[in-house]
């Protein structure tokens, strides 16, 4: 791994994960209101879904604060987390994706629906197209709803940058935000290491941001 990539690993511009800084736009505006509606979902099961830094580690934090869930992270799940599941009402899974157990899977499902709970997961790809082989769980993720978070418009690249740049105190012209929306790759972890270089180059040279700082990265 890279070293930029390593370093992204730890960078989040969405660091308070607070409802007032998530901006909404057409490309999460569903995911967004999927999670406003709680509890009057049409399914009990969620799957929240969206590329790396897509921000659903922040809508899985508006939904915990709003619903008091209990958080847990796929890779930490085992058989003696079902006692911990079905002792609450709502239930999140961070991050699950085609390494996680089947069986398991299954039977947080069967829990989930016996006992009216909601449970929102999120993964990078929705979990009806994972290459489970399990009948009975295959069957259950086609009848969840997938709240999928789009690659970025405009919109929502030109608030990304913004709050990026606000978090650090910089203040950046309009004229510099427009120049990087019409060349910026529209994938947010191009942007999270775009924006991460912007700022590391910038410390180097010890200069403001401007048009030279910004070329020298697109190009």
């Amino acid at each position: 791994m890279r070293e930029v990539d390593q370093k992204l690993l730890d960078f989040d511009i969405n660091e308070s994960f607070d409802e007032n800084d998530y901006y909404v736009s057409k490309s999460n505006y569903f995911a967004k209101n999927i999670i406003e509606t709680w509890p009057k979902w049409e399914k009990n099961i969620i799957n929240l879904t969206g590329e790396k830094f897509s921000g659903k580690s922040h809508l899985s934090a508006i939904f915990r604060r709003k619903s008091n869930a209990l958080y847990l992270h796929a890779k930490n799940i085992d058989d003696q987390t079902l006692k911990e599941i079905k002792l609450s009402n709502d239930i999140i899974i961070e991050d699950l994706d085609e390494n996680f157990d089947e069986k398991l899977l299954y039977s947080i499902f069967n829990l989930v629906e016996q006992d009216n709970k909601y449970l929102l997961i999120s993964s990078k790809k929705p979990m009806d197209t994972m290459k489970f082989s399990l009948p009975d769980l295959v069957s259950r993720l086609k009848n969840c709803i997938v709240a999928k978070i789009e690659p970025p418009d405009d919109d929502l690249i030109y608030a990304i940058i913004l709050k990026s740049f606000s978090d650090r105190q910089i203040k950046l012209d309009n004229k510099i935000i427009d120049y990087i929306i019409k060349r910026i790759d529209r994938s947010y972890g191009k942007m999270h290491e775009f924006i991460y270089k912007i700022d590391e180059l910038s410390l180097k040279k010890k200069q403001s941001i401007n048009f030279k700082i910004i070329k020298e990265i697109i190009n």
